[in-house]
């Protein structure tokens, strides 16, 4: 097992965590932004009003996501697993 196949292997598992994490995260930024937008259009500044909506959005972007990351998880073990005896030598 060469330094290039360790890197291989991290980079591609680096790469699917900031994929997953993006699509979990980024619909929660955007309400979180529409709801700012709101408070300071109406000068409301409330911290906790933020927060359910975010709540609710990330939740629904798991429920929504859930079976493409368990699959690209998946998918990413299978391949780790079949590539085991050729970087063993």
């Amino acid at each position: 097992m060469t330094v290039g196949d360790v890197l291989s292997v991290f980079g591609d598992a680096l790469g699917l965590v900031v994929i997953i994490v993006m699509v979990l995260v980024l619909p929660s930024l955007f309400v979180g932004l529409f709801v700012a937008v709101i408070q300071a259009a109406t000068q409301v500044n409330e911290q906790t009003l933020s927060f359910l909506p975010r709540l609710i959005m990330t939740l629904v972007s798991i429920m929504a996501a859930g079976p493409w990351i368990l699959g690209q998880f998946i998918d990413h073990f299978q391949q780790i697993f079949a590539a085991i005896p050729g970087l063993l030598g």
